[in-house]
């Protein structure tokens, strides 16, 4: 994600919008290192968190076996509920899409990699599932 996350920013397009206001919100205002060494410790929960939905969902084996595009909807699907929903409703900002396609794709195709990145990490955890037995060969 992070890749993905920099090469917008260096494009100059709004990603990671949310991380510095939810810190704030939660911690208030601290003084450089701290705050972004908040934002980072955050930024691992809020993941490790975001990421447990989707583990428990397979774990469930509502389907057989995680696959690439189930990590890829659930990607979708989670920022089109907290971060063009939620978030901005609770924080008193315009929707994404009110602000435009260079607002959405980013935080869309990141979100998109961050599902997966689980999925394929769910997956591959030295040649076998995350909760045991082998990886079939199709990814």
């Amino acid at each position: 994600m992070m890749p993905v996350g920099l090469a917008f920013k260096a494009l100059d397009m709004r990603v990671g919008h949310y991380g510095p206001k939810v810190g704030v919100a939660l911690f208030g205002e601290l003084t450089q290192p701290w705050m972004q060494l908040l934002l980072l410790g955050q930024h691992f929960v809020i993941g490790w968190l975001s990421a447990l939905p989707l583990l428990i969902f397979w774990q469930l084996q509502v389907f057989s076996s995680p696959k690439l595009v189930h990590g890829a909807v659930y990607g979708a699907v989670y920022y089109l509920l907290v971060n063009a929903l939620a978030l901005p409703l609770i924080f008193g900002d315009p929707l994404p899409i009110q602000l435009g396609l260079p607002v959405v794709v980013p935080s869309l195709v990141v979100h998109l990699v961050f599902g997966v990145a689980v999925a394929w990490l769910a997956k591959i955890r030295n040649g076998h599932w995350l909760w045991g037995g082998r990886t079939p060969a199709r990814v």
